[in-house]
Parts: C-alpha cells; sequence; structure tokens
C-alpha cells in the first residue's frame, strides 16, 4: 500500500511513525511534515491546505489511503475533494469539520441536542459583548468563533481584560475568525482528553489523555496549542468514561447524522470535569496535538488496518491493543511561543535523547538548513517516554529533555503532575 499523511506537526509525525509500522505499508509520504518525518517518509512539496494539488499527486501516484492530521484541511473540504476524485481518505468531510471550525456552530449544536457545555452566548457586535461580560463578571472565557491554531480561547481573570480581549477581537486579532465571538461562563476542574475513531453513530476509543494548554508550569499564562500530554489520564474512570460516551459521544453522533453531517474520522471531545459535572469544553474533528504523542507509543495494534476497517463499513471489527505501560510528551517550544518567536537555530541532543530504548522525539517546527537540524516554529519537538508507572516516565522523559538544545527553548517541568498527584491521593 501507499500512504499519504497530511500536515506538518508533531501530530503528524506520531501519525506517520505509526502508520510506518504497518506491514501493510511499502510506501509512505508526507504532505509537507517536517525534518523528523523526512526521516520515514517521503516529502511532498504541498501545502496541507493546497487541496487540489493534493487530489492530482494522490491520483498521479495511485495513493491507497490518505490520514489527514490537522483541522485546516478538513475544513477546507480535502475529504469531499479527495472523495469525488475516488480516493480513500481518513478525515471528515467539511459538512462536518464545522463541529471544531465553529465554537458558534458547536456551542449551539450541543444546546440543541442537550451535551452538557458551559452557559454562553454567541456576538457579532462588540457592545453587546462588553455588555454581556458586565453582567457576568470575572473569571470569564472568550473564544474566536474559527479556527485559530489552538490560541483562540482566551480566559480572562477580570472584567477589564476580558473587555480587552472583546476589544481585540473584534479589531481582528484572529482575522476572519474573530468575527463572530462565544462568551461561556468560566468552568473549574480538571480537563481531560477524549479521543475515539467515528463512522456514522458507532465509535471505538483511543486510550485516553490530559493536555496542559497553559504555557507555564502550575496552568499559568497564556493558552497554546498545547506544551505536553500523558496517557492514560486516571482523570477519567471507567465510571466518568461511561457518562462520556453516552452523554456525548453517542449524542454527539447521533446529532451530526439528524443533522445530515455524519462523521467518519477522530472526534476529539475537551473536556472539564469538575464541579458541574462533566462538560465539553470544545470538539476537534482530529487527533489532538500534543495527545497523540503520547497515545500512539501506548498502541500496540496495527492503525492501518483499524483505519482500513472503519472506511470498508467494519468498525465492528476495530478492537485496539493498548500497552499497560504510561507514555508521557513534553513539548519543547521557541522562545516566546505563543506570542512572537525566532526561528532558524540548531537543534542538538536528540539522537542521545534517544539512546534510552523508551523514549522517541517526535518533530513539530524543525527543517533542515545546510545539512543542520534547526527551529521552524513555536511548537519544535514533542519529546515522548514510556515507563511502569507515571513517575517513571516523567521521569525518563525530562531526563530525554535535558539532553537536547536549542537557543531559547522553553518546556514545562510539570507535564505528568495533576496525574500522579490524583494517583497519590486514591
Amino acid at each position: 500500500m501507499k500512504v499519504l499523511v497530511v500536515g506538518n506537526g508533531g501530530r503528524e509525525h506520531a501519525l506517520a511513525w505509526k502508520i510506518k509500522q504497518s506491514p501493510l505499508v511499502k510506501q509512505l509520504f508526507v504532505a509537507k511534515g517536517n525534518a523528523g518525518i523526512w526521516k520515514i517518509a517521503e516529502k511532498v512539496d504541498i501545502n496541507p491546505t493546497d487541496v487540489k494539488s493534493l487530489v492530482e499527486f494522490a491520483k498521479k501516484e495511485k495513493i491507497d489511503l490518505t490520514v489527514v492530521g490537522p483541522e485546516q484541511p478538513l475544513s477546507e473540504g480535502i475529504v469531499d475533494a479527495f472523495e469525488e476524485a475516488g480516493l480513500k481518505i481518513f478525515g471528515h468531510r467539511k459538512n462536518a469539520a464545522i463541529l471544531e471550525a465553529s465554537k458558534v456552530f458547536a456551542k449551539n449544536f450541543m444546546k440543541k441536542y442537550g451535551i452538557p457545555t458551559a452557559f454562553y452566548e454567541t456576538f457579532d457586535k462588540e457592545d453587546e459583548a462588553i455588555e454581556f461580560v458586565k453582567k457576568m463578571g470575572a473569571p470569564i472565557v472568550i473564544k474566536a468563533d474559527g479556527l485559530a491554531a489552538g490560541k483562540g480561547v482566551i480566559i480572562a481573570n477580570t472584567e477589564e481584560e476580558a473587555i480587552q480581549t472583546v476589544k481585540d477581537m473584534f479589531a481582528g486579532k484572529f482575522g476572519e475568525a474573530s468575527k463572530r465571538i462565544v462568551i461561556e461562563e468560566f468552568l473549574d476542574g480538571e480537563e481531560a482528553s477524549y479521543i475515539a475513531m467515528v463512522k456514522g453513530e458507532k465509535l471505538v476509543p483511543m486510550a485516553t489523555s490530559q493536555d496542559h494548554k497553559r504555557v507555564f508550569d502550575g496552568d499559568k499564562g497564556p493558552n497554546t496549542g498545547g506544551m505536553g500530554a500523558y496517557s492514560p489520564t486516571p482523570v477519567i474512570t471507567p465510571e466518568i468514561e461511561k457518562e462520556i460516551l453516552e452523554r456525548i459521544m453517542y449524542p454527539t453522533l447521533k446529532g451530526m447524522k439528524v443533522e445530515g453531517r455524519e462523521m467518519c474520522g477522530f472526534l476529539y471531545a475537551g473536556l472539564m470535569i469538575g464541579s458541574k459535572g462533566i462538560n465539553v469544553l470544545e470538539f476537534n474533528v482530529r487527533m489532538g496535538d500534543p495527545e497523540t504523542q503520547p497515545i500512539v507509543r501506548r498502541l500496540e495494534s496495527d492503525l492501518v488496518q483499524h483505519i482500513l476497517d472503519i472506511l470498508d463499513g467494519n468498525i465492528d471489527k476495530v478492537k485496539p491493543e493498548w500497552s499497560n505501560k504510561w507514555s508521557i510528551g513534553v513539548v519543547m517550544a521557541s522562545k516566546g511561543y505563543p506570542g512572537k518567536y525566532e526561528k532558524g537555530f540548531e537543534i542538538t541532543g536528540i539522537e542521545e535523547a534517544e539512546k534510552d530504548p523508551d523514549v522517541v522525539v517526535f518533530h513539530a517546527g524543525t527543517d533542515i538548513k545546510d545539512g543542520k537540524l534547526i527551529t521552524a516554529g513555536g511548537r519544535v519537538l514533542t519529546v515522548t517516554a514510556t515507563g511502569d508507572t507515571l513517575v517513571e516516565a516523567k521521569e525518563k522523559v525530562y531526563k530525554a529533555v535535558e539532553k537536547i538544545h536549542f537557543e531559547g527553548a522553553h518546556y514545562r517541568k510539570d507535564i505528568g503532575d495533576k496525574g500522579i498527584r490524583i494517583l497519590q491521593n486514591r
């Protein structure tokens, strides 16, 4: 089989790494990828959102399966275009990808189908939004409607900050994405990520995980695309998982089908589990980044076979096998991320870090220049490790992180601590 992975990030490196292990795969391509993926897949010099060129490439190369990593091409209709060309592709059609592409759609959908989520209002006028902020007080959550690379959600701790955020968004902070906004109540508790492979009204759960969105230790600073994750998470107990499936995942699949937006691909519910029960913070129509990285480290069965079975209408056959080890991923980011950052710094120490057989380093924002590995993005690497306990996995991952160097490297030092605390208190 010839397989094409679409995307450039850490999630795509992890997916490509797993896909490469399948005995079904003879040739692996990536569009456009990064320096890590180019070691295991052939580089296709086409941007992930250049759908027309990707279709032409897939037809010419006779690609048997395409797996889409990021949300942008999905929301721009890559799946529709590939299907029209008679090409096999795993991901949601454009009319289903709206569940992530529009926060306004997602919140209204959840309200309509009784899926638990925070109290909210949607706005396209600044003065009305500010009035609502004054009525609600702080802390409060303000979200850009459209796609903003995981940075379009602001938790404002004061009314002043909230009002400024509203003004910034309507002034075009996120371009078209913040022409409309959602303002919702702040929920406390533990965040968790629940990801499944879905088709129609059926699903196959992936391993649970917990992401760390804020840029600094102790969940301080602005939201990012995610600074690290671990799997499984003790936040999701078997009882909680049952509730997630019954009250959130299945009703979502059913509701989307009723709306004529049938789903096929990865479905990710970002959850808050706290004093107000289990609530959906957001839906994503793809695997999480950085959650994919620790999740695939634990997947022992063949991801390609699972995807083929789902596409062929045999989702009931899909039974993923998971390692009982713990897995953790720590993002190494450029100085200044999620704000402005410089690129082009040499990266060293990855080979040294990977001498530990339990360590795998996934690339995100990396490139090759004059034969050297350099930084090329905000999130540069996700360093992953596995261990028999979460404590052991954490020790291993940070030992590996300390061996890797580039100018201004920034990472959180507390990834996994929440899980360790919960386990110690049980």
